[in-house]
């Protein structure tokens, strides 16, 4: 199938707010040759609909699904892999049947848009020079590794686990996963032991891929120790793939443990055949990503070949206008959902940049030097990060050659008005900035970029197409132009297809769909004006978002009141009016101990070490008591809200909470001269610590 190469001029819309707002408009090449300008011409050629506009066509492909995903699954070509009964079989929320009798598979898919022409991946470590794979060499990769996987009897109904960075080899055994039709699942090497075991213990992987190491902030982290502490933690590990990435290839086993075979990745045997793709069902399990772990540990969030797939190629080719030849760029760790986002550039042929490092090394603009150096065209940053170089006072236009960079992608957080301006002022004046709200629930994005509108200070552009996005009030009713709960009333492909271990759906259930049966809550604090563009203030749950990666307060929790100093712990992350985030533990010391500085040492350290440096608190503050719910679950959410300005009365009713007096406790701690800065007085006789 060709695209049309030319689509009519549009009405872009107008936003009521004032000029001085708008920061980009769309061009000639956005609005008749953009991938949803083309595609909104096809619709028009092959199904008879005309759209006038994005909000048109965003209101028919929210409502009419059938239609909507239907046209998606032609429009790139799925059609002549597959067939399938019917659309939707069944629309319920939880419980969606997409595409039944269709089979297909993601990494089959990864390969449907490989050249000559272009490399597959270019990688770059700290330090190093960009080294390209082209995607000849990455097909030969995955068929050697899918063998190897084959050899171990790796197949359906199977994990893959991954300790991995953001290296080639990760990519390569993601795709060799998916080829053969076990499951894939991934943690960061920064995240701590008891983090990792918290995870894979869940997914119950048979093969364990691991690197010995990794680069971060001019630093080399030897993770052997760590990779040996998994392997004992993991009883149902049959294999270890070891990842020579920092040392040589390894000759002596990383684990004493009997029962498990250790293979060297860099001399795995060729392939004795050509790579084959096991033929799955639309919704065949592909890979488990991972939630926070706010409310218990982490929900493992299972989503299906298919969903990504038509999800994928829909979010970042109709909305982020991901091409074929884009270099794509997206500074993550693989824990982060982005990253299997980044993944999906490969479905549509584009090179997809891998960074091994930190984005402010050597400087804060290390970012801007890897995209200069490997030719991005399109880059995914955090809103921190653009906060931390706007505060930085440099001037990356005029630092670097920006020019091929023609859309930044924006996600994390909020990003406060100021950093909006100085991305066009100081770092890429021509490029198109694009917010995107999503997440790991859906691996995609829920409002975010088109090419067809225009970019506002404050403003993510639209709802993604094919998402039936709402803010709602807590009597379900639908809101414009207020703040409200977002809400999803209409299915998605990607959805999660169940969580790991809840056989019966309770946990899912809960976590999406108790306060509006058949809705899908997300938990964010939404804005929906009637020009379709979208606000986000941050969570309306107790999830900490700390430069824009998700946390889970039992996380913390599991580590801080392990001390024995420490009776009880509250931890909260508090979206600032300026683009900051202020995140407090208050801790209940035990009988006769008081929170001194080498304490607050002890707390910081043990997180550190057991979770990660994004773990750690902003402040350490000592507090009498910890409010709980009389069923026993600590006021996250109503304490979040006092300290963000919320009256003590209007958080919670009377009588149901234990140490009510605490709110007022918290109340006070939020008045003037509340000021979430290091080193500020944080209660009385004491101060803050990093």
């Amino acid at each position: 199938m060709q695209p049309p190469r030319k689509a009519p001029m549009m009405n872009t819309g107008i936003h009521t707010g004032t000029d001085t707002d708008l920061l980009w408009s769309p061009g000639r090449r956005e609005l008749e040759d953009s991938n949803v300008a083309c595609f909104m011409e096809w619709v028009s050629e092959e199904r008879g609909l005309h759209f006038s506009d994005y909000a048109e066509l965003w209101r028919w492909s929210s409502t009419d699904l059938p239609g909507f995903w239907s046209a998606v699954w032609e429009y790139y070509g799925l059609d002549s892999v597959t067939s399938y009964d019917e659309v939707l079989s069944d629309a319920s929320m939880p419980g969606a049947v997409w595409f039944p009798g269709a089979r297909l598979n993601f990494a089959e898919r990864c390969f449907a848009q490989a050249t000559d022409a272009r490399p597959a991946l270019i990688s770059i470590a700290e330090g190093g020079a960009p080294v390209e794979t082209s995607w000849q060499e990455l097909r030969r990769q995955v068929a050697d590794v899918a063998a190897a996987l084959r050899r171990m009897g790796i197949g359906p109904g199977d994990c893959v686990a991954g300790y991995l960075p953001n290296l080639p080899q990760t990519v390569v055994a993601l795709l060799a996963t998916a080829a053969v039709g076990a499951v894939w699942t991934a943690c960061s090497p920064d995240f701590g032991t008891p983090s990792v075991l918290a995870r894979l213990r869940q997914a119950e992987p048979a093969v364990l891929v691991a690197a010995d190491g990794y680069r971060y902030g001019g630093k080399t982290y030897d993770r052997r120790p760590e990779v040996a502490e998994l392997a004992d933690g993991l009883p149902t590990l049959r294999h270890l793939l070891a990842v020579d990435n920092l040392f040589a290839t390894p000759t002596e086993p990383w684990t004493a443990r009997a029962g498990i075979e250790q293979h060297a990745w860099s001399t795995l045997p060729a392939a004795e055949s050509p790579l084959e793709f096991a033929a799955l069902p639309f919704d065949h399990p592909l890979w488990i990503l991972w939630s926070s772990g706010t409310t218990g540990i982490p929900k493992g969030i299972v989503q299906g070949h298919g969903g990504i797939v038509v999800e994928l190629l829909k979010a970042l080719g109709l909305g982020a206008d991901l091409r074929a030849d884009d270099r794509y760029l997206f500074l993550t760790s693989t824990s982060w959902m982005v990253w299997n986002f980044l993944v999906g550039g490969l479905l549509h042929g584009s090179t997809i940049i891998l960074y091994d490092g930190s984005p402010t090394f050597p400087d804060v603009n290390g970012a801007w030097r890897i995209a200069e150096r490997t030719g991005a065209t399109m880059v995914g940053v955090g809103a921190a990060y653009l906060a931390a170089v706007e505060k930085s006072g440099t001037h990356p236009a005029a630092e670097f050659d920006l020019k091929p960079m023609r859309s930044i992608l924006q996600t994390g957080s909020a990003l406060p008005a100021g950093t909006w301006r100085w991305a066009y002022d100081r770092l890429a004046p021509h490029a198109w900035l694009q917010s995107i709200c999503g997440g790991t629930d859906i691996c995609s994005v829920l409002a975010g970029g088109s090419p067809l509108l225009p970019v506002r200070v404050g403003r993510i552009q639209g709802p993604a197409l094919g998402v039936a996005l709402a803010s709602w009030d807590t009597g379900g009713r639908p809101l414009t132009g207020e703040q409200g709960e977002l809400v999803v009333t209409a299915p998605l492909p990607s959805m999660p297809l169940h969580f790991v271990g809840d056989p019966d759906g309770t946990r899912y259930r809960a976590a999406y769909f108790d306060t509006y049966p058949g809705v899908w809550r997300h938990g964010d604090w939404v804005t929906v004006d009637a020009d379709l563009s979208v606000v986000v203030a941050g969570r309306s749950d107790s999830t900490l978002n700390r430069m824009g990666v998700r946390m889970g307060s039992a996380d913390i929790y599991s580590v801080v009141e392990q001390l024995p100093e420490i009776a009880d712990s509250l931890v909260i992350g508090v979206e600032e009016p300026d683009g900051g985030y202020f995140m407090p533990l208050f801790v209940v010391t035990a009988d006769g101990v008081a929170l001194d500085e080498a304490l607050r040492e002890r707390i910081t350290t043990a997180i550190r070490r057991r979770l990660s440096p994004r773990h750690v608190p902003d402040v350490i503050v000592p507090v009498p008591a910890v409010p709980r719910t009389l069923t026993g679950k600590k006021l996250e959410v109503p304490v979040k809200r006092i300290l963000q300005g919320a009256r003590a009365g209007d958080v919670s009713s009377e009588g149901s909470v234990t140490h009510p007096e605490m709110l007022d406790w918290f109340a006070d701690f939020a008045r003037p001269p509340f000021s979430p800065t290091p080193g500020r007085s944080v209660f009385p006789g004491e101060s803050g610590a990093r």
